[in-house]
């Protein structure tokens, strides 16, 4: 079976202040770690950047077998990604590289679901907090939360389903609620609560404690 990751970090970073993939962890930028996960279950690493990311119009490739530039949306840069991954692959991996503390396990939970006869494999956690319903800045309600669960990434597909998914070039902020929309089995892996998505600069400070233990 042929495993590629594509590792999604061609975001602009507007609530970080900054493209966040490029902050520092131990010495290294976060997509450094992203890709270095990936390694555990990848027979290629495709490396998704914003345009012009190395200056001179080359792209830095972070440990990664390719880099290529972004789109305009999430969904566009996974294209990206996608359109360079080898026909032959089996299952391709999309991760987002600001979750840069994602285990090698984590990659292997989900390959394993998809091995096993799935569509596609999230790794999710429960929801903990009470979720309110909001209009206006006034509640108008309050959401059960039992059977909600909240999504990370790396999430599993057979390449051909997220192909097809991905072919009418819909705009989607997760991957895995494509296949959902083409009726394909999308299975759920227990996720890890270490696997923070760096979206502000207070991410950036939790994800640096849980390093550092």
């Amino acid at each position: 079976m042929t495993v590629w990751v594509v590792v999604v970090a061609a975001g602009g970073g507007s609530r970080f202040g900054a493209p966040k993939q490029f902050a520092r962890l131990g010495g290294r930028a976060l997509v450094e770690w992203s890709v270095e996960a990936a390694r555990a279950v990848a027979d290629g690493v495709v490396l998704v950047l914003p345009a012009g990311d190395g200056g001179d119009g080359a792209l830095r490739t972070f440990g990664a077998d390719f880099a290529v530039a972004g789109g305009a949306t999430r969904a566009a840069s996974v294209r990206a990604g996608l359109a360079v991954v080898p026909d032959a692959t089996d299952v391709v991996v999309v991760h987002d590289g600001a979750r840069p503390l994602a285990s090698p396990a984590l990659f292997r939970a989900v390959v394993d679901a998809v091995a096993g006869g799935a569509d596609a494999a999230v790794p999710a956690v429960a929801v903990a907090d009470t979720l309110k319903r909001v209009e206006r800045d006034t509640v108008v309600g309050t959401v059960a939360r039992e059977g909600l669960v909240a999504v990370q990434t790396p999430q599993a597909f057979r390449a051909a389903a997220l192909r097809r998914a991905h072919a009418p070039e819909p705009d989607a902020t997760d991957d895995a609620g494509l296949l959902e929309d083409l009726g394909a089995t999308v299975r759920v892996v227990p996720g890890d609560p270490r696997n923070v998505k760096v979206t502000t600069p207070a991410d950036l400070e939790i994800v640096q404690a849980l390093a550092a233990r």
